[in-house]
């Protein structure tokens, strides 16, 4: 038996992200076991592109703190001028401030998408992933230079095709990305993500411009990984058929704030998620 202690995959503490005087997320507390797809919903301007931004390194948040499987990876307070301007609805005191940047939270095993798609169009299928694996190369600087790493560059460029051909691209591994078709532009994204080996992969509306169709083959791809690639999942998502379909929980913010949280059918009867989001008719 095992003495290692389990830790969540993700946990947000008090998590506040103050621009100036604008509150994008207030206090914000949520975990995510190891193994689950969580979903974040809410209206537009809501703030959940926000806390994934924290959670990835881009934004180091005004106060509050974030763990990786147990592991301290943001916390801040505010400090100085930004102490007085302080809105958040809590403030906690977190002492030691501690920031990663996106390239070292990649390194401790997360990977995201995005809203709008961010490929190398001009790059090929092939490379756009290769690119995405380079990451987790061992050599050096110098032996780059040297080309001494030929055998780390011919065992990546295996596994890049072998990854393709596992999650049925090889076909058009050779094609330009922009040539794709817009669906298969998604997939690509979330391929390249998975080259990176994470353990958490954050997925930022995965399902924007899809088609019912489309949505329903995303649900089923998504359920895939996961379950082959041994992932946790945290969601971003307009589409509530795809929300309601492959999420074990589910928090909703409103106007930076957590306003419910539960499973999705607790969350589908809410009130207040009926109010601020369910109950309105998307465009």
């Amino acid at each position: 038996m095992s003495n290692k202690m389990e830790y969540r995959a993700l946990e947000l503490e008090n998590v506040t992200m103050q621009f100036g005087g604008v509150v994008a997320v207030d206090s914000f507390s949520m975990h995510i076991e190891k193994d689950e797809i969580v979903a974040l919903i809410g209206p537009n301007g809501a703030g959940k592109t926000t806390v994934f931004n924290v959670v990835s390194g881009v934004y180091a948040p005004t106060n509050g703190c974030v763990r990786l499987r147990g592991k301290t990876i943001a916390q801040g307070h505010p400090t100085g001028k930004m102490r007085s301007l302080y809105a958040g609805s809590q403030l906690g005191e977190y002492e030691k401030l501690i920031s990663h940047t996106p390239d070292q939270i990649t390194q401790m095993g997360v990977a995201r998408t995005f809203q709008n798609i961010r490929l190398f169009k001009n790059l090929t299928v092939f490379e756009n992933v290769l690119i995405a694996k380079h990451m987790r190369l061992k050599a050096g600087m110098l032996s780059a230079t040297f080309m001494l790493n030929h055998q780390e560059e011919k065992r990546i460029r295996h596994e890049t095709l072998d990854l393709l051909e596992m999650l049925h691209m090889t076909d058009v591994k050779d094609e330009p990305a922009s040539s794709l078709p817009y669906g298969k532009q998604r997939y690509l994204e979330i391929i390249r993500a998975l080259a990176t080996q994470p353990r958490l992969l954050l997925l930022d509306e995965p399902a924007a411009g899809m088609n019912p169709q489309e949505t329903e083959d995303l649900s089923d791809f998504i359920r895939q990984i996961k379950e082959q690639f041994s992932l946790t999942v945290f969601l971003i998502e307009h589409h509530m058929n795809l929300v309601m379909d492959i999420s074990d929980r589910i928090y909703v913010l409103d106007f930076g704030k957590l306003i419910a949280e539960g499973t999705p059918r607790e969350v589908q009867s809410n009130p207040d998620v009926i109010a601020a989001y369910l109950g309105v008719d998307e465009e």
